[in-house]
């Protein structure tokens, strides 16, 4: 056995790997194999391949990661023994079936570690399963194509594994495009606010048209740019230059007229996807552009023909395999625009017969914008469904297409698309609901928000300011940040740091809603601009001072970053040329209008470098993103959840910068006028939606596993879910109503917090004295309570049984009676069972905060009172803090670490545990006894039931079906309803 070279060892073992199948199996056997014919005396010991991975042989490490992610990745895969995808297990029997040794496995876990990811959180009705690994496998061609523009782009393994398995849950939910009946389904995939969804909605098209899709209509945003941008995206990283030049000669210039990219010489024309020629002579099929990067659809160019396809088999339908798989896709990127989708709409009916046999996608990107249908059911006739205009065109297409699947994507869990979905027509998600995972360096709300905090931490102090300090209003520092972190930007490409992620540098300022406004507060960013003083003496101290209190002191150590201001001083000029090159450095952008959006200092595609403050705000278009945003100033208020959630254009992706982004937010802004005015922290009302997008986000994760081969939830069953936490969600007829209602919310081992506390004085005194028996039960001298390494928290302590606690609980009223009620439910019927629950073991905080005062409570005591406050109204944002709850879920069973003498001496099988919160919303006041008013006090509280609660494989919540003959229906009419 002779010394085996780098090159010789990764070609073995790249072969080895490609000819297992997509399995693991016996690794020394498959090598010896790859090496018979060309290496038969290759050194393929365990030892030769532990050098190379100690060596850090970057090639050989490459293919390892992509084969064990993607085994990591496998979705339920039966050579897996029933591990969970990308857990050590599934790793474990990964190593075991290749018969790795242990010094090997050990180099492969430092070499490729195990990215312990959250996959999809799928909803979904009961499908035929159609879409398997054999026939992924034998037709791929386009999602191989965009994996490898992935790749390209620097794409993790993880990251594109991640990708393969969020797009394979909707392709694999869609109808099988070779069936013979027809069926149409329709579903939602949730994402985050300028997150990538274009990303999973192009390797959806691509695993689609593999699958035998051939006809996708991208429904792009409602301006032009947008529109554009998707079909740039699209032909970029999936249709690739082979389909857009048609033939064309890529030298023969008289051939490229009219052809978008190449003819007007766009720069990243190299960068578009190259298949190595013509896909249909590769053994695959073309791609037919029915749109262009400038040309939305205006009619199909060859008239009908265009959607002609041609039969292999003229007898057999188109969507019969022998003819399916050899027909050429047609793609069309739209806008959402009435004369565009009545064009088509008027197009698609001259087609006779092909439209039924046509498997056909639509893909509606930001689908409740525009999309949904808003006018009033009360003002239907008869019989009758009026639609807006967009939502009548897409039923239009949709009853045009048999066969055509609808997929939504939103960045919210909340889309009004749950508002009415009781009409057949329409594009409810009664199939399926895809929540993507958070992204792999995307900064969002928990960047921004200490959600688990009771009081301002990492997130808010990093990256927050007011609008006003002593020096008055804080515009001038947050130009000034700009300029600052411009020129950081700066700093770090010349210190090694790749130059695309700066590409674009941009603020975005907004007070107001009117556009008169606007305009006033360009001029005043204008001169404020030209009063900077940027290269003179008086803007550098300026500047200096806020390096070295603000952006030293946040700065990410693994980033570049100087010293002193006098190493970062020469990149201070460029930065402000940047920025004020063209004469201004502000952009106006009021709205939706397509003038707005014509300016080419807005086109982050094709300008080389936009470095703008643009003013604007909630007026942009949805689905417009600002590249490189790095500073915001915003004060504009507002009472609509849907504008507040436009607020969050400050999440993205900030690769390189992301210690640098800054959110100067409005903390006092006065909301109406007159007697009915108030004032309004925006921060804290954001922060109210995004705790309960989140929350709402892990209660459809606990759901999502089948119980029994069954789901526990399916998409009829989410509006009632969806209106726990925004009570106003409701079926938008007077005389409809949901049919599902939520009955029972089972939550063994999980932290749960009900925040729909009564305002009016005389409920919280009764809400008081209905604990007083749970009051008494408390023992008088506080005890420390600690679980781990946390140095723990003094609290007064007791025990109360199941029944007392119920009493208390049953007796209790709230705000939003709804909001607790399922909870309540399991808690009842927890009891009823035997050998569920015994007892409750009641903490009650004693707050260590500065300030804090002690006050009696219907004669119990002494308590510390917390302050908390409503963040929308009635409900109250955190109410508990983080430190409080180890403790209590280590006492239910929840979790294993030990804790402290008074924790571990109160932990028991079947025991709960609930903290006590008296809460005041304002100055605590006390009487004269030092007891506090009743009136004044909310008694909230959190619990944690024991794992004994729910018994094993029961599902975690549970529905009725109000009218039980239409266990699928939706809404049904109030009518139908028996007393």
């Amino acid at each position: 056995m002779s010394y085996t070279p780098a090159d010789v060892l990764l070609d073995i073992h790249a072969s080895a790997l490609a000819g297992m199948a997509g399995s693991p199996k016996h690794f020394e056997r498959w090598a010896a194999l790859a090496a018979d014919e060309d290496h038969p005396d290759a050194d393929l010991s365990e030892e030769r391949f532990h050098e190379s991975l100690v060596g850090a042989d970057e090639a050989l490490i490459a293919v390892w990661s992509r084969h064990l992610t993607a085994w990591d990745f496998a979705e339920e895969p039966q050579w897996a023994l029933g591990t969970s995808a990308r857990t050590d297990e599934r790793r474990t029997v990964v190593y075991d079936r290749l018969r790795f040794g242990s010094d090997l496995r050990k180099a492969l876990d430092n070499a490729v570690p195990v990215a312990k990811l959250p996959g999809p959180t799928v909803i979904t009705r009961e499908f035929t399963p159609w879409y398997t690994p054999e026939r992924t496998a034998a037709r791929s061609f386009y999602w191989k194509s965009y994996e490898g523009k992935l790749r390209a782009k620097g794409w993790s393994d993880a990251a594109i594994a991640g990708l393969d398995e969020a797009s394979r849950a909707v392709v694999e939910r869609l109808t099988d495009p070779e069936q013979p009946a027809a069926r149409q389904a329709k579903g939602l995939v949730v994402g985050y606010v300028q997150s990538g969804k274009t990303a999973n909605f192009t390797g959806v098209t691509a695993k689609a048209i593999d699958a035998g899709y051939r006809l996708v209509i991208v429904l792009g945003g409602t301006l032009n740019l947008l529109r554009a941008q998707t079909q740039r995206r699209l032909d970029m990283e999936l249709i690739g230059q082979e389909n857009i030049l048609r033939g064309a000669d890529i030298e023969d210039l008289d051939s490229l007229v009219g052809i978008d990219y190449v003819s007007d010489d766009d720069a990243d024309w190299p960068d578009f996807v190259q298949h190595g020629g013509r896909p249909s002579t590769l053994g695959a099929f073309d791609i037919e552009r029915l749109t262009t990067r400038d040309d939305d659809y205006k009619g199909l160019a060859q008239g009908i023909r265009a959607l002609e396809f041609e039969k292999r088999e003229p007898t057999r339908p188109l969507h019969d395999p022998a003819n399916l798989h050899h027909a050429a896709a047609r793609v069309l990127v739209v806008k959402k625009n009435k004369s565009v989708l009545t064009k088509l709409v008027k197009d698609l009916k001259q087609i006779h017969g092909l439209l039924g046999e046509l498997p056909a996608l639509i893909i509606d990107d930001e689908s409740d914008q525009a999309s949904v249908n808003t006018l009033d059911p009360k003002k239907w006739e008869a019989g009758k469904t009026d639609r807006t205009a967009i939502n009548g065109l897409i039923s239009q297409l949709l009853g045009l297409l048999p066969r055509a699947q609808y997929v939504g994507y939103t960045a919210t869990p909340f889309a009004n698309v749950f508002v009415d979905p009781g009409d057949e027509e329409d594009i409810f998600p009664r199939d399926f609901l895809i929540s993507l995972p958070r992204p792999t360096g995307y900064m969002g709300v928990q960047d921004f928000h200490d959600l688990d905090e009771a009081g301002p931490g990492q997130a808010e102090t990093t990256h927050v300011r007011g609008i006003h300090d002593s020096t008055g209003d804080r515009l001038q520092e947050a130009l000034d940040a700009f300029v600052l972190t411009g020129a950081l930007k700066l700093y770090r490409i010349a210190n090694g740091l790749p130059e695309r992620p700066f590409r674009h540098h941009t603020m975005l300022v907004h007070e107001s809603v009117r556009m008169a406004e606007h305009a006033v507060l360009a001029q005043r960013i204008s001169t404020m601009w030209h009063n900077a003083a940027y290269q003179r003496a008086e803007g550098h101290t300026r500047l200096a001072s806020l390096l070295e209190r603000d952006f030293h002191k946040y700065a990410d150590d693994a980033l570049p970053i100087p010293e002193t201001y006098t190493d970062l001083k020469p990149y201070i000029s460029r930065a402000h040329q940047l920025i004020a090159k063209g004469g201004t450095p502000v952009i106006v952008v009021n709205g939706d209008s397509e003038r707005d959006y014509n300016q080419p200092d807005l086109d982050f595609d094709r300008t080389p470098h936009v470095w703008k403050i643009l003013v604007g705000g909630t007026k942009l278009s949805r689905g417009f993103t600002v590249e490189g945003l790095t500073i915001t100033y915003y004060r504009r208020t507002t009472q609509q959840a849907d504008t507040l959630m436009q607020m969050g254009r400050w999440f993205g992706f900030r690769h390189g910068y992301r210690d640098l982004v800054r959110l100067y937010i409005g903390r006092e802004e006065t909301l109406g006028r007159g007697r009915n005015a108030k004032t309004v922290d925006l921060y804290e009302a954001f922060e109210a939606i995004c705790r309960d997008e989140e929350l709402f986000r892990e209660e459809l994760a606990r759901y999502a596993p089948l119980v029994d081969g069954r789901p526990q939830v399916t998409p009829a069953q989410i509006p009632p879910l969806v209106a726990q936490h925004l009570s106003w969600v409701k079926p938008s007829a007077r005389n409809k109503m949901f049919n599902a209602e939520l009955v029972e919310v089972r939550s063994p081992g999980t932290w749960v917090e009900p925040t729909a506390y009564p305002e009016n004085p005389a409920e919280l005194v009764h809400n008081t004295e209905v604990w007083e028996p749970v009051l008494a039960a408390l023992g008088d001298t506080p005890v420390r309570l600690a679980v781990g390494s946390e140095a723990g928290y003094e609290a007064r302590v007791g025990t109360v049984s199941h029944e007392t606690l119920m009493q208390a609980l049953c007796d209790l009223r709230w705000s939003v009676p709804s909001q607790f009620s399922p909870h309540l439910e399991f808690l009842l019927r927890a009891g009823q069972r035997p050998a569920t629950i015994d007892d409750w073991f009641v903490i009650t905080p004693l707050q260590t905060a500065a300030g804090r005062r002690e006050a009696r409570i219907l004669g119990q005591g002494l308590f510390t009172p917390a302050r908390r406050t409503r963040r929308r109204a009635p409900l109250f944002g955190a109410i508990s803090e983080p430190k409080h709850r180890a403790a209590a879920l280590r006492i239910a069973g929840a979790v294993t670490t030990a804790g402290s003498v008074a924790v571990e001496e109160n932990v028991r099988p079947r025991r709960g545990a609930l903290v006590l919160y008296p809460v005041v919303e304002s100055e605590l006041r006390l009487t004269a006894d030092g007891s506090v008013d009743p009136r004044d006090l909310v008694m909230a509280f959190s619990f944690v039931a024991p794992k004994s609660s729910v018994g094993p494989g029961s599902p975690l919540v549970r529905f009725r079906a109000i009218d039980s003959g239409r266990q699928d229906a939706i809404v049904i009419d109030r009518d139908y309803v028996r007393p």
